[in-house]
């Protein structure tokens, strides 16, 4: 996620994300480039078809292209921002969680306690990149070295199974008398939290925009775009190259960041900081259970 402030205009207009932008589109603006001049060379200097001025009909395609635009982005940017208050809700539950078990533990009771400094941590780590490309048991702590790996080769779904864990740990608190009823139900409602968090960014990660709304709004755009030289070159003669080039950049960069942020938990550069959020989460509750 890019950390910025918002309020030094020209470091954002030369940023360097703008940059990055137009390397993506390079050769989609060389196309459009050269498509364009070819039109104006060929009615302007060739057979002179002298096409009648069409921007009036293109104003009004233009609305209707901006408000599937507008539509687009605030698709995007729930979806994101959904992901965002979710990861949030993670941070304050964990917390909550930690905070929990730090004042019901016996202060003597230093395993139980390392148990979950590890295995909180653990949860958020393994559905950090679950949602992305899977979970790689090396990047967890080995709370129970072997025992742990070997309950958790093999398995699809990592999250589910330290959730498990967790709470097959506090039932067991709960057997031995340690937690009492009371504790264990504030404690399970925290632990359910995990699972109602993790579900809500399965939803974002597995829903994508519906494909024939993504796929004619990308057919619109390119419509658009190259019927644009026909409706300007009589009017505009040779500015219509750099004219329907700045129109095509502008269309086709909203589209490129709507794609985006609409999958907020990958690594793109207006994704979710949820690698910082990760580690904040971790230095948290150790900090909690290993000091309380």
């Amino acid at each position: 996620m890019v950390k910025y402030n918002p309020k030094t205009w020209f470091a954002l207009i030369f940023h360097a994300y703008s940059r990055q932008v137009m390397k993506t589109l390079l050769p989609a603006l060389i196309f459009i480039t050269l498509y364009t001049t070819l039109i104006a060379y060929l009615d302007l200097d060739y057979f002179k078809w002298g096409f009648k001025s069409t921007t009036q009909v293109h104003s009004l395609l233009g609305i209707v292209l901006g408000l599937f635009l507008v539509f687009r982005i605030n698709s995007a940017y729930d979806r994101w921002w959904e992901g965002r208050k979710l990861w949030g809700s993670l941070v304050n539950n964990t917390r909550n969680l930690a905070i929990k078990l730090a004042g019901f533990l016996p202060r003597q009771d230093k395993e139980s306690r390392n148990y979950f400094a590890q295995m909180i941590p653990n949860f958020v780590m393994s559905m950090k990149e679950y949602l992305r490309k899977g979970v790689d048991l090396e990047d967890l702590d080995m709370v129970e070295g072997e025992a742990f790996l070997k309950r958790l080769k093999g398995k699809d779904h990592i999250p589910n199974m330290i959730t498990l864990m967790i709470y097959e740990r506090v039932n067991t608190l709960y057997k031995k008398n340690v937690l009492t009823g009371d504790q264990f139900f504030v404690l399970d409602k925290e632990i359910k939290s995990f699972s109602d968090i993790l579900g809500g960014c399965e939803r974002i990660k597995n829903t994508p925009i519906p494909y024939s709304y993504s796929m004619y709004i990308k057919k619109f755009i390119f419509v658009y775009t190259v019927t644009l030289p026909f409706a300007f070159v009589n009017e505009y003669d040779y500015w219509t190259i750099p004219l329907v080039l700045l129109i095509f950049y502008i269309l086709v960069s909203v589209e490129i960041i709507a794609e985006e942020i609409e999958d907020p938990f990958g690594r793109d550069v207006n994704d979710l900081p949820i690698d910082e959020l990760g580690e904040k989460i971790k230095k948290n509750v150790r900090e909690i259970l290993m000091e309380a």
